[in-house]
């Protein structure tokens, strides 16, 4: 396991890089953690939440959608479920481009109605 400070909140993970770039997802716009229901605390991806956890995933409660969940590793923002996913794929702060991939395990990380 390792954990990074990023923009002052821990990251947890394998390899995880100064960006929230992982062992499993490290390309240019895999610059995103994501906060579990379970723990309450940001990994880069479920595999990673996967192989340092001890316990299992559980994803973002939709009650608490108004709390921040996901981290952008590039400027350290932290924005609610809702303003990630109308962001376009593009941290609202500071323009970094989010992998649009990431939409294809949205309930992995997100609960939703």
């Amino acid at each position: 396991m390792s954990a990074r400070r990023v923009r002052g909140v821990e990251v947890r993970g394998v390899d995880v890089g100064p960006e929230t770039r992982c062992a499993h997802y490290a390309g240019e716009r895999d610059v995103i953690a994501l906060r579990f229901g379970c723990c309450e605390r940001y990994y880069p991806c479920f595999a990673c939440h996967e192989a340092v956890a001890d316990h299992d995933a559980e994803p973002w409660p939709r009650a608490r959608s108004d709390e921040p969940a996901v981290l952008c590793g590039v400027c350290g923002a932290t924005l609610t479920v809702d303003a990630y996913l109308d962001a376009g794929f593009v941290c609202p702060a500071c323009d970094a481009a989010f992998n649009p991939g990431c939409a294809a395990h949205h309930d992995r990380y997100f609960e939703r109605p």
